[in-house]
């Protein structure tokens, strides 16, 4: 028997917790109705903790920050966290602070394999149920010069991406090949969250 819990609301309301035109334009392929409303928690983390642990932990505490202030204004919805990182033989690649940054990332990256996790956490507004999961991609990056580099640093793509490329964008130029969800490098794994949906008794064909 499917693990399914009751579905207190009217409609299937989602929050998503992010201001990331990415993530919005992806979740609103569900055709669920969907709010915006940002999250800006702390993002600091725990350097013990494994790569999934980062974007699960990250995940839910975006979730969090929005389901708490929603509880308080009476506001239902099930709110949806995300956090995506890079991860390069096991150091962790955010986002770039400075072109500096970001022109050693893609260094680092060039003619390389990485992994790429994305975690995403539900929080039923009403019931304050939580559900957390993470998925894995690897990406496998083409060899790159120090021109292509600095003329794609120059595009401004990098400078709000963990590991200073767009998968989506002009870095789809820099990535050979994947093994896994397409999506899940670019920032929102909708199979993955269309799943977790199902436990809150939400089910799109």
């Amino acid at each position: 028997m499917e693990n399914t819990l009751d579905n207190p609301h009217d409609y299937p309301l989602l929050v998503l917790a992010s201001t990331s035109p990415r993530r919005q334009e992806l979740i609103h392929t569900l055709q669920l109705p969907v709010e915006i409303e940002p999250s800006n928690e702390d993002e600091t983390v725990d350097i013990h903790w494994a790569p999934y642990e980062t974007v699960e932990q990250l995940a839910l505490r975006k979730a969090s920050s929005v389901a708490r202030a929603r509880r308080a204004r009476g506001e239902g919805g099930l709110v949806i966290g995300a956090d995506t990182i890079v991860v390069l033989r096991d150091t962790i690649l955010g986002k770039p602070e400075n072109e500096a940054d970001a022109f050693r990332m893609l260094s680092s990256l060039q003619n390389e394999v990485h992994e790429v996790y994305t975690g995403v956490a539900i929080i039923d507004t009403l019931t304050g149920v939580e559900h957390v999961q993470h998925r894995k991609t690897a990406v496998w990056m083409r060899p790159l010069k120090p021109e292509q580099i600095t003329r794609y640093i120059a595009s401004g793509e990098p400078m709000d991406k963990a590991g200073s490329y767009g998968i989506q964008g002009l870095g789809a130029a820099f990535v050979d090949r994947i093994e896994g969800c397409y999506f899940n490098v670019v920032g929102l794994p909708i199979s993955l969250l269309a799943d977790m949906l199902k436990v809150y008794g939400i089910e799109k064909p």
